[in-house]
This record gives structure tokens, sequence and C-alpha cells, in this order.
């Protein structure tokens, strides 16, 4: 168990500096990623930003997710799930520019100027965990888009099939707890209280 979202970013820090992992710059997923962020960033040495993605939920069900949206308009789409629950073209067309007009508009909120270049960074995305990683597989491939050297998963807790899922776009991951019998990322959190976007804003750097 994790006491809360800075402690988990502490231990977090130790696992990436005990594995050798050296960075330009963390990027945290906002809002939940962001405190975690902040301690790996500042034990690493580098500036903490973020990248944002939406989730594209299903026809009834918003919180089961399709897949997710980037800020740029990259997809990731679970693509089994499409095809099981029969999620026509029209439907993700329309859910993919919804959710990626969010996400712009959040990046906006958290950054000030246009999204900095990471070709030729060592990166590190930073979230609070990750359940089925639709968030962060589209953060992951926005940033993999651009052409860093190094592209790292950082996150506390994850199942075992996710996080080798997200190995097959990151060059590395990272992560403090992968317990076989994974039920939800706030499980393993004493504190899991909502990260308002004033309080995350508040940890990141000047951009």
């Amino acid at each position: 168990m994790f006491e809360n979202r800075t402690a988990a970013g502490e231990r977090l820090a130790d696992a990436l500096v005990s594995e050798g992992v050296d960075a330009d710059i963390v990027l945290a997923i906002p809002r939940g990623g962001v405190p975690v962020g902040r301690p790996v960033a500042d034990r690493l040495g580098v500036s903490l930003g973020v990248v944002v993605a939406s989730k594209i939920g299903a026809p009834g069900n918003p919180e089961y997710a399709l897949g997710a949206v980037a800020e740029d308009g990259t997809v990731w789409l679970d693509d089994d799930v499409v095809d099981r629950l029969a999620i026509d073209e029209a439907y993700l067309d329309t859910e993919r520019e919804r959710e990626r007009e969010v996400a712009e508009e959040k990046a906006e909120r958290y950054r000030d100027g246009p999204r900095p270049s990471f070709t030729g960074d060592r990166v590190v995305v930073v979230d609070d965990g990750v359940a089925t990683g639709a968030t962060m597989r589209a953060c992951l491939q926005l940033v993999r888009d651009d052409g860093p050297e190094l592209l790292v998963v950082a996150v506390p807790v994850g199942p075992p099939d996710t996080l080798a899922a997200l190995g097959r776009i990151a060059d590395r991951v990272v992560a403090v707890e992968r317990p076989p019998q994974f039920r939800a990322v706030g499980a393993h959190y004493r504190d899991f209280e909502q990260v308002s976007d004033e309080e995350a804003i508040g940890y990141l750097d000047d951009e």
C-alpha cells in the first residue's frame, strides 16, 4: 500500500534510480500522475511537464474505455473491445474528435505555450498507476512519434499484462508493484482522493 501519491512517487523515484534510468524530462499524466511525477523529477534532477490524453468511453458506459486520444489527436483503440461491442465507425469518429478537444483544452490549462519537442530526449512518462493502460498508451504513442532517444514508462502499480503491453511501445517499464491479482489502482493507496486541476498545476515547473 502507498500512503498517498507523493509517497508513491518517492518509491518510484527510488526504483528508477536503482535501475539506472537517466532522463531529460519527466512527463506526468494529469491529474493523478502529477503529484507522483514531482518527486520523480526532483530525484532525477529534471523538469516536470505534462502529456495529456482523454479516454474514449463505450456507448452508455463512459467509464469503460474503448481507447484514448492524446492532445495531438494520436489515438489508441482496444480493437478487441471495439469488435466485441460492435462499435461503429461513426461513433468512434465522433468520440475521437470530442475527446481530442477535451485533451487539447486540458493541455492548454496545464502548459504555458505549445507542447515542446521530445526529439532526441530521454523521456520518463509517469502516472499514479495503470489498469487497462488506455490513457498511457495514447500518451506514449504521442511521445514515441516525436523520436525520443529513450522512452520509459514509470508507475507505482499496474497489472503484469498491461505493463507488458506498454513495453511494446516504450523502451523500458519501471513499476514498484506488479500484483497478479490486480483490482484497481486506488486499491493500492491509503489516500487516493481526487486531485484538482489547480492542485496538479501547482506541482509543475514553469514551462
